[in-house]
């Protein structure tokens, strides 16, 4: 299996390309802020073809660059329908307004195929599957990407911005809350096997195993002991 990500614009938000080798169908994961041209060079590099945008979450450095890269290709966008509103609307999560260009390079809307991810569902792209896990928190529509053990390749999480080496997403925007994102890390992460990877919306790579030795916020949850302290200033 090929992954390839980079950190893209103002908010260094994770762009992933997942594949199941070089030369063949993808699926893209949250292209973000200044997104594109780095979606464009991975394609070439490893001679990609793009058949879905698929989004952990709304906010706008996550999908800034969902437009260019759905319409260049001709390829849909998957989001949870509790998110989708942000693609359009983005004053509600973070002050801006429909039409205006976002730090001067984009301006935010819908792609033209819009569809909508739903929890426990598993998409099938690429010669791939994704199994989506409704993961509210961050946001009201966040959504987790699991796919399983393949032959020498572990299990992959992408955590969007529920869980980061080390810490959590933010909960002080809107939508967020901080005691659902505690229900999340327990129902959707716990279970999860300790050799899974994770691949996060910000930050470096780590591991289930690590994170549930060394993350203070996964360990509270592990031990029942969550006590509702809100969680740091992380992601948009």
């Amino acid at each position: 299996m090929l992954i390839a990500g980079f950190p893209a614009g103002a908010w260094g938000t994770n762009c992933y390309l997942v594949a199941p080798a070089a030369g063949e169908e993808c699926v893209i994961i949250d292209p973000g802020h200044q997104a594109t041209q780095g979606v464009e060079e991975t394609l070439r590099k490893h001679r990609l073809k793009p058949v879905a945008v698929v989004l952990t979450h709304g906010h706008i450095d996550h999908v800034a660059s969902v437009v260019p890269v759905c319409g260049a290709h001709d390829v849909p966008a998957w989001i949870h329908p509790e998110d989708r509103f942000m693609m359009s609307d983005p004053e509600k999560a973070i002050g801006r307004s429909i039409g205006m260009p976002l730090m001067g390079e984009l301006t935010v809307g819908e792609p033209d195929d819009v569809r909508e991810l739903s929890d426990g569902a598993t998409l099938k792209l690429a010669g791939m599957e994704f199994a989506v896990a409704h993961a509210p928190g961050h946001t009201r529509g966040s959504v987790t990407f699991g796919m399983p053990e393949r032959a020498d390749v572990p299990p992959v999480f992408f955590s969007g911005d529920l869980l980061f080496a080390g810490s959590v997403g933010r909960t002080d925007l809107p939508g967020g809350s901080h005691a659902e994102l505690l229900q999340s890390l327990a129902r959707v992460v716990l279970p999860l096997d300790d050799s899974t990877v994770v691949l996060s919306g910000h930050g470096s790579q780590t591991t289930i195993g690590r994170e549930r030795a060394t993350n203070p916020y996964l360990r509270e949850v592990a031990s029942g002991l969550g006590d509702g302290t809100a969680a740091p200033r992380r992601g948009m």
